[in-house]
């Protein structure tokens, strides 16, 4: 069964950092395309960065561009998400999600799931 951890969410001033990590067991990580979704009060998830299996193809949404990396490290199972420069919109649950399809921007392509991680930004 594949299982899904995410950790480092928490309360920050806006213009700080947070670093939030995700750690796959239960499968082949390597063969994930790996996805951080923010989820918002009233809205679905969305895709905010996105990286592929080979690590070759990355995504991250333009209003995240410049504050965001991706990262992960198939030895450690592990994707990771650097969050600079933070700003009360990127307040939210943050999901970390595997898929074996492609990197995907639709939630409905992602097949495995984490519990979520709050973030919040206050200003």
């Amino acid at each position: 069964q594949v299982q899904l951890v995410e950790s480092g969410g928490g309360l920050v001033q806006a213009g700080g950092s947070l670093s939030l990590s995700c750690v796959v067991s239960g499968g082949i990580f390597s063969d994930y395309d790996m996805g951080w979704f923010q989820q918002t009060p009233g809205k679905g998830r969305e895709l905010v960065s996105g990286i592929s299996s080979s690590q070759a193809t990355t995504f991250t949404r333009p209003s995240k561009k410049g504050r965001f990396t991706i990262s992960r490290d198939n030895a450690k199972n592990t994707v990771s998400l650097n969050m600079n420069s933070l700003k009360p919109e990127d307040t939210g649950v943050y999901y970390c999600a595997a898929n074996t399809d492609g990197l995907k921007m639709n939630e409905r392509s992602y097949k495995y799931w984490g519990q979520g991680t709050q973030v919040t930004v206050s200003s």
